[in-house]
């Protein structure tokens, strides 16, 4: 006899998300932690253009500055891809962090609080290489 699934749990047992930008924030929780330096480079370099009178900047900016940075400085050891969607929750982090600069990166509506879950894992670079 098949046990009944709980509701937002898959039948492995795994969570499931309410929508699109849960399962994003998700992602990003885990590539932070992976990853903390993109955090570190992402404070110092919004922290740089604080200290340089701006007022407001755009965070595409410290995103390709921080790939930049990556890219210029590696080792061809520990390469890794930052992806585009993440670059509005660390704008948010960051402000939800610093409230004094609240309003530095122009933030809209997430789109996808409105989109349903896909319940599916983040595409990597190995996908599209398995699928060529």
């Amino acid at each position: 006899m098949k046990r009944a699934t709980p509701i937002g749990m898959t039948e492995e047992g795994e969570r499931t998300m309410e929508n699109r930008c849960e399962e994003m924030r998700e992602q990003v929780k885990a590539y932070h932690k992976e990853h903390p330096e993109v955090w570190r480079l992402f404070t110092m370099f919004t922290f740089q253009m604080i200290d340089s009178g701006k007022k407001h900047y755009s965070v595409s900016s410290i995103w390709e500055r921080i790939r930049w940075e990556k890219d210029a400085g590696s080792d061809g050891e520990t390469q890794f891809k930052i992806n585009n969607n993440y670059r509005a929750f660390y704008a948010r982090a960051f402000m939800e962090r610093y409230p004094l600069h609240k309003g530095f990166f122009h933030t809209r509506k997430q789109k996808s609080e409105d989109q349903a879950a896909t319940n599916m894992r983040e595409l990597t670079p190995d996908y599209y290489r398995e699928s060529a």
